[in-house]
């Protein structure tokens, strides 16, 4: 099964229904890039009324994880996934559509090799920017992953 928007969106509803609730969806993913939008509504905001951070975190980690995904996925190999750290920066309130971009592809298709070739955790880290309508910067996010292969 090849990963899709519309596969990993149904995803979120079964899998990370709070995602899917606050509307966090996949908009695209290619071989090294993931996008995530998410609209600042009542459900996912903050008393500042601005949006929840996260729910921003949500968006970030799908737009970095969903590679680690499609990585895993094309290796045919039986391999586990977990966030072992993540660190945030917030710049400007977000308000309206906002959308995370993940161009990280590259790294986790390293990683993934190397844990394949060496049977060892490999860990790296991914950056997933969130931007408004206006092309303004409202956060930055990083995920630690680790990759292991399981057998």
């Amino acid at each position: 099964m090849n990963i899709s928007p519309s596969k990993l969106n149904t995803f979120l509803f079964f899998k990370l229904p709070s995602a899917f609730w606050c509307g966090v969806r996949l908009k695209s993913i290619s071989k090294n890039n993931c996008v995530v939008t998410v609209k600042h509504r009542w459900f996912n905001q903050n008393p500042f009324n601005s949006m929840y951070f996260a729910v921003q975190a949500m968006a970030a980690e799908l737009s970095t994880g969903a590679l680690v995904m499609m990585k895993i996925r094309e290796s045919n190999q039986n391999i586990s996934m977990l966030v072992a750290n993540n660190k945030g920066n917030f710049s400007k309130k977000a308000t309206g559509r906002i959308t995370f971009t993940c161009n990280d592809g590259d790294l986790i298709e390293e990683a993934v090799e190397r844990t394949i070739l060496t049977g060892e955790g490999q860990t790296l880290w991914m950056k997933s920017v969130g931007m408004n309508q206006n092309g303004e910067q409202v956060s930055e996010m990083e995920f630690e992953w680790s990759v292991k292969s399981k057998g």
